[in-house]
């Protein structure tokens, strides 16, 4: 060992005696050296973390990849789409959250479909047609007996029946054929009152006024046999044959069916009790149960087409006479009565029949303007839209939101949205939806983003009625108007619009409640005046034909 490694060494050996021990040096350390520092290192660290994540969250921070895909998005305007359409369209390509699936690149544009796709899906199409619609509403309903044919037999005197003619229910009868004999003492002693009248009337020894008392007492006693059920021909017959009886047969006062036998042989009867029910078939009722919405359809005098349960396949004709004025509580339909021609006994009391009735179908006041008409898969009901597909030119569609009126039989009128020559998908609907919906063009999914029609529905006939109420002039106004400044409601929706002065100008509200806002702010609401106006030019004009205010209503 030379010199200067043994000044080396004692250098160091004095080093290492004036340090304490490793063990004994961490004895001497404080705590917080050992537990508390580390704990506010990984709590910084976990504050910058999380404040780094919440603005990228929130938008104030953006790395390279997102910026990136977000550039990219915004310079080709694509969006991907899931194909089960769980989500919405996003701009980034992914996964969905939902089924899992690829998300599929979608680009804006008309979808087209070639001619050999178009034969696998099926796809049909149809015209809009217009004509005049006439709808056939279906209901059922029970033959019942002509009410006003129906006659009740009465005992008009006391008396026991001794013989029964017509002994069973059923039997037909004809006008003046004996039904009964019935015993009455009552009747003997009015027949003997007539008897001697008859002769004192053709005493010819009384004088002038004797022989007009006795003549009244003959016609007296002649109507009195009529009250008691005697017939003219009877009474004839009991004043040739001068014989008074205390039989007297009851007639049939009508030619029909005996649908009741209420006496029997022998019973002893009292004055007013009936003993039988007639009833002519040679007329019957139908009458069938309707829902509200289709009697309201109907009208006197229509045609309705019967088959009954008895003979199907056979058809039989009748005309509405009747439409009950209430709806039944239990089954809400209300009754239509039809009389239908029974001539040779067909048809059957308490036999069920289904019938139609073909009502016509307008789609404006004008009952002799055609409607248009598509077949009614054409439409679908897409929450409170109703859209149809328009092959704008072979092999392309677009989604067009169209206003619908009532349903005639397998179609439906459409009131606005589409023309007389337009063609429409009636078949495949749904698939020609899926392919715009990976073109990212409206769709199902989102109607609204389809072009509205541009029928005013707010002018209902009540608003009409209150418009016309107003002078011709301000009548005018309001229909330039046509919607509240204030509350932005439809004129006339809550009567008669009230006109106000707005710094020389005419302001026509809805009520009096948005006067005072009108009157706090004129110049504001003068301005959204001029845009109501400016946007009603392009609105449907109204019609001319405004209800009379002096009569009334007229629907």
């Amino acid at each position: 060992m030379n010199n200067s490694e043994a000044v080396q060494s004692t250098t160091d050996a004095s080093v290492a005696a004036q340090r304490p021990p490793v063990e004994k040096r961490r004895q001497q350390s404080p705590w917080w050296d050992v537990i508390l520092w580390p704990i506010v290192g990984l709590t910084i660290a976990s504050i910058v973390f999380f404040a780094i994540g919440w603005a990228q969250r929130a938008g104030w921070i953006a790395d390279d990849q997102s910026l990136a895909k977000d550039a990219a998005a915004g310079d080709s305007a694509v969006r991907y789409i899931c194909p089960m359409m769980c989500v919405a369209p996003t701009s980034a390509p992914g996964r969905c959250p939902v089924c899992d699936m690829e998300l599929v690149e979608a680009t804006t544009g008309p979808a087209y479909i070639d001619p050999a796709t178009r034969r696998v899906l099926n796809i049909q199409t149809a015209r809009v047609a217009e004509r005049h619609v006439v709808r056939t509403i279906r209901s059922v309903g029970e033959i019942g007996y002509d009410e006003s044919k129906l006659k009740t037999l009465s005992a008009y005197v006391d008396g026991r029946v001794e013989k029964l003619y017509a002994n069973y229910t059923g039997i037909d009868v004809q006008h003046g054929d004996r039904l009964a004999l019935v015993y009455s003492p009552r009747l003997y002693a009015s027949q003997i009152e007539l008897l001697l009248a008859r002769r004192a009337d053709n005493d010819q020894r009384l004088s002038a006024e004797g022989q007009a008392a006795r003549g009244e007492h003959y016609r007296s006693a002649r109507r009195r046999l009529i009250e008691l059920g005697m017939t003219e021909d009877q009474i004839v017959e009991l004043e040739l044959a001068g014989e008074a009886h205390s039989r007297m047969h009851l007639v049939a006062p009508m030619s029909g069916t005996v649908i009741e036998r209420l006496a029997a042989e022998g019973q002893y009867i009292k004055e007013g009790e009936p003993i039988y029910r007639l009833a002519d078939l040679s007329t019957v009722w139908l009458v069938l149960r309707m829902f509200p919405e289709d009697a309201a359809l109907v009208q006197l005098g229509q045609r309705v087409i019967a088959e009954v349960q008895s003979l199907p396949g056979r058809q039989f004709e009748g005309r509405v006479d009747f439409i009950f004025p209430d709806v039944d509580p239990v089954s809400r339909t209300v009754a239509v009565r039809v009389a239908m021609e029974n001539a040779h006994r067909l048809l059957r009391v308490g036999d069920f029949s289904r019938a139609q009735v073909e009502v016509p179908v307008h789609a404006t006041d004008d009952p002799a303007a055609p409607a248009l008409v598509v077949p009614r898969d054409a439409v679908l009901m897409a929450g409170d839209h109703s859209v149809v597909y328009v092959e704008t030119e072979p092999g392309r569609f677009e989604l067009r939101r169209v206003a619908v009126g009532p349903v005639a039989n397998r179609e439906i009128v459409v009131l606005d949205g589409l023309r007389a020559g337009d063609v429409v998908a009636t078949r495949g609907n749904f698939l020609i939806d899926s392919q715009m919906q990976l073109a990212g063009n409206p769709s199902l999914v989102d109607p609204s983003r389809a072009a509205a029609p541009t029928l005013d529905e707010s002018m209902t006939d009540d608003v009409l009625a209150a418009l016309a109420l107003l002078s011709q002039d301000d009548r005018q106004l309001a229909i330039q108007q046509r919607l509240c400044v204030v509350a932005g409601m439809p004129l006339g929706s809550m009567g008669t619009p009230i006109k106000v002065d707005v710094t020389g100008q005419s302001v026509f509200i809805c009520c009096e409640g948005c006067r005072k806002r009108l009157l706090a702010d004129p110049q504001q609401y003068l301005n959204k005046l001029k845009q109501l106006i400016d946007t009603q030019r392009n609105q449907p004009a109204l019609p001319n034909n405004l209800p009379d205010p002096h009569r009334g209503h007229q629907p």
